[in-house]
């Protein structure tokens, strides 16, 4: 009897610890960082694990919400989550078999076909815009439009349904923020575009696209541009965007295809009458920009910024055409990453050095990312 039961308690320790799971993230930056999304890869000797149900939690004993990403055979592949790591140390996060509480919706991407084809994301800092065919007749960019908000919730659906259905415009804050930042035929807040003998060739407007994920902590799309001119040549750009919660500036991906020659690249910042305050650092990438936030109804509205960074070797900054620029150099069919977003004074960013600041050290988490082994 004495034996049995000793094999019984050692079969329950097993399946104990089999239905426990560690994720150390380590930092090895001399900074900490606050809830900065890290991915965890499942592999085919977990998959049986994380395909159930499980709750994460983090060395105090508090749930922390996840998101589960699947493969083409809607297995689990990932998941992601917001870690808190000190500088130069460790932080470990428990797993375990049971029901996870219900994740807020902090990111969400759509295609806006009510509104002239927008296709429009948001996390939890800002939200943004870029323009389909719907708006041709109007001359859209390629570039990038700014919501500013000043709340965590998802405002997206609501600023397009209160404006088409009941006329209460978002280019004038009615309390969660507002769109006054104006795009033009221009890169907007953080588009790119060819750049070539010292001329930037602003593309139009997106001709399709592909919704990849849709939150609760990170969304992503993909858009297709048939159309993009560098002088007398046509080349086509695919751009695949993704926002997470927490994140400070979008994630772009950006290939070319059908012209052979190698050329630039010139992510930038359209800076309207350049009155704003301008930030730039070569050796980091980056490049930012402060300005005077106004309304529709010419109501100041605090100061909104935009920022800019491009990971690899950067080759110069440059002011022209009421741009700020950043350029590398680019060889075509290959695929390459930058990083724009944007943010208010009015939620999170008091003054412009805070955004400048973090934009910077944006810059260096892209350099030092969190490692993660799962035990």
């Amino acid at each position: 009897m004495k034996k049995i039961m000793a094999i019984v308690v050692s079969l329950l320790i097993f399946l104990g610890v089999m239905a426990q799971k560690q994720i150390v993230v380590k930092n090895i930056a001399d900074f900490d960082r606050t809830a900065e999304m890290v991915e965890v890869k499942v592999g085919k000797k977990n998959s049986v694990f994380f395909n159930k149900q499980f709750v994460l939690k983090n060395e105090n004993g508090q749930e922390v919400s996840y998101q589960l990403v699947f493969d083409k055979n809607k297995t689990v592949s990932s998941f992601i989550f917001q870690a808190d790591v000190k500088a130069k140390s460790t932080a470990t996060y428990q797993i375990g078999e049971g029901k996870p509480s219900s994740v807020k919706y902090l990111t969400s991407a759509r295609f806006v076909p009510e509104r002239n084809d927008d296709l429009a994301w948001e996390n939890d800092l800002a939200a943004y815009r870029m323009f389909g065919p719907g708006l041709a007749a109007e001359n859209p960019s390629n570039g990038v439009d700014l919501w500013l908000k000043r709340t965590s919730d998802t405002i997206v659906n609501k600023r397009y349904r209160d404006e088409l259905q009941h006329g209460l415009t978002y280019h004038v804050d009615h309390g969660n923020g507002l769109d006054c930042y104006k795009v033009g035929h221009a890169l907007g807040a953080g588009g790119i575009a060819p750049y070539q003998n010292g001329k930037l060739f602003v593309g139009d407007y997106f001709n399709r696209y592909k919704i990849i994920e849709n939150g609760p902590l990170r969304s992503s799309f993909t858009l297709y541009y048939d159309n993009i001119k560098i002088g007398n040549e046509t080349v086509n750009q695919e751009i695949t965007i993704t926002t997470t919660a927490g994140s400070v500036l979008n994630k772009a991906v950006v290939k070319y295809a059908g012209n052979t020659k190698p050329f630039q690249l010139a992510a930038g910042i359209f800076t309207h009458d350049e009155k704003g305050l301008k930030h730039s650092n070569l050796k980091a990438g980056a490049i930012a920009y402060a300005e005077n936030a106004i309304s529709n109804a010419n109501i100041p509205s605090g100061r909104n910024y935009i920022g800019v960074v491009i990971p690899c070797k950067a080759k110069t900054i440059v002011n022209q055409d009421n741009h700020l620029l950043i350029t590398a150099n680019y060889k075509t069919e290959s695929s390459f990453t930058y990083y724009f977003g944007g943010g208010w004074s009015k939620w999170k960013f008091p003054t412009d050095n805070d955004w400048f600041d973090a934009v910077e050290k944006f810059s260096k988490q892209v350099k030092q990312p969190l490692k993660v082994v799962v035990k």
